[in-house]
């Protein structure tokens, strides 16, 4: 019987460090891109912190971070993954909030579970990308812009 404990008990313990190993791996690319885009970000000294980050992958692959820079204001930073193209900055206050986007998104679609909310940028647009599923439980995404809070597209049954 202690024979089978052990043997079980050194499986698990097996699985379980394949398991981190493999996700340590799978995380090592966005902690790469978080590393890069703060690096791009700090070369002009201006993030005291960094409170979030995204990778967003739409029509071009944009990271998105949000801080606080020294003079204690929010700004909002889209990287573009081609270093040939610009850094675009934003204040946070200058835009609607992400309880914003969600509470938009619970009054005009009623989602069953809201899946992730990030910030992106679509065709020089700032956006909220907010997936989620619907009552049939389909995926979709609403996406809406961060400057006015207007709904700008849905993808919709995937």
């Amino acid at each position: 019987m202690y024979k089978w404990l052990t043997i079980v008990f050194s499986g698990l313990l097996l699985l379980a460090a394949a398991g981190g190993y493999i996700y340590k791996k799978a995380m090592d690319p966005i902690k790469q891109a978080r590393q890069e885009a703060e690096q791009r970000v700090n070369a002009d000294k201006k993030l005291k912190q960094v409170d979030d980050f995204y990778l967003y992958n739409g029509s071009e692959t944009y990271y998105v971070m949000i801080g606080e820079e020294k003079n204690g204001e929010k700004v909002v930073f889209w990287i573009p993954e081609k270093k040939d193209k610009k850094i675009i900055e934003k204040k946070l206050a200058d835009g609607i909030s992400k309880q914003e986007a969600i509470e938009k998104l619970v009054k005009e679609k009623q989602p069953k579970e809201i899946l992730g909310v990030r910030l992106g940028m679509e065709k020089k647009l700032p956006v909220w990308e907010l997936s989620y599923l619907d009552k049939k439980s389909n995926l979709n995404y609403y996406y809406i812009h961060f400057d006015t809070g207007k709904w700008w597209r849905n993808i919709e049954n995937l």
